[in-house]
C-alpha cells in the first residue's frame, strides 16, 4: 500500500510524526509520581508512555495505579512550551506528509494528545497548517481503540470509508484496533523495536518508517 492508493488520510501524532526527548518524559514520571507518592521506573515510564503494554488503563492497573487518578496528575504536571520545546518532528513523517500533500485529498490528526499540549507542538514543528481536521480525544469525542474520535474526523473530513478509501497511521494497538473499529485500514509504525515493546502489533501494513508507504506498492 501507498498513500496514492488512497482517497484520505489519518495519523495519530505522538510516537508516529512526533516524539518527545526523554529527558522530558522522565521529568513528567518524576513530577506525577511526586503527587501519586509512587516513583515511575525508566521501564515503567517508556511503558506508559508509548503504550508498550498495549491499554494503559490495564498497565497502570497492572502497575497498581489507579487510572483515574493518574490522568489528572499526569495532565496537570504537563508544561506546554516545555512540551512542544523537548517535542521533535520524525523525518521520515516528515517526508510522508510531503507526499501527501503532493497526492492530495482530505488529511485529519487524531490523538490523545490533548489539545492544550497538541496547538503548541504542532507549532513548533511546523504541523499547525497541515491537516484539515484535529481531533483531541476527551472524554466527550471517545478514546481509542474506540471509533468514535476517528468517526468524528471523518466528519469534520466529509468523508467516508463506504464512499472513499482512508488509513489511520498509528504506533500503538490502540490505534490499530480503532482504524479497524471505524472500517479503515490500519498502518503501525514500529518506533521502539519488537524487543523493547516486547509483543507484536498486527496492521494491514506494518513498518519501521513512514516514508516506506510513500512509493510502496
Amino acid at each position: 500500500m501507498a498513500v496514492t492508493d488512497y482517497d484520505f488520510h489519518l495519523f495519530d501524532l505522538d510516537g508516529t510524526l512526533v516524539d518527545a526527548e526523554w529527558e522530558y518524559t522522565r521529568a513528567v514520571f518524576d513530577r506525577v509520581g511526586g503527587r501519586l507518592g509512587r516513583e515511575f521506573s525508566d521501564r515503567e515510564a517508556r511503558v506508559l508512555w508509548s503504550g508498550l503494554g498495549g491499554s494503559r488503563a490495564e498497565t497502570l492497573r497492572g502497575m497498581g495505579v489507579d487510572p483515574e487518578a493518574f490522568w489528572p496528575a499526569f495532565h496537570s504536571v504537563e508544561d506546554p512550551v516545555a512540551r512542544a520545546e523537548a517535542t521533535y518532528l520524525h523525518d521520515d513523517a516528515a517526508r510522508l506528509l510531503d507526499r501527501v500533500e503532493e497526492v492530495g485529498g482530505p488529511t485529519g490528526l487524531v490523538t490523545h494528545c490533548q489539545e492544550f499540549l497538541a496547538e503548541p507542538v504542532l507549532d513548533r514543528v511546523g504541523l499547525d497548517d497541515r491537516f484539515d481536521a484535529v481531533v483531541c480525544c476527551t472524554d466527550e469525542t471517545g478514546w481509542k481503540p474506540s471509533p468514535d474520535p476517528i468517526e468524528t474526523a471523518m466528519r469534520d473530513l466529509g468523508v467516508d470509508p463506504t464512499r472513499g478509501r482512508g488509513y489511520y497511521v498509528g504506533d500503538g494497538e490502540s490505534d490499530v484496533a480503532a482504524a479497524w473499529n471505524a472500517g479503515l485500514d490500519a498502518v503501525h509504525v514500529e518506533r521502539v523495536g519488537h524487543d523493547e515493546r516486547e509483543r507484536g502489533v498486527l496492521g494491514d501494513r506494518r513498518v519501521r518508517r513512514l516514508d516506506e508507504l510513500v512509493d510502496a506498492s
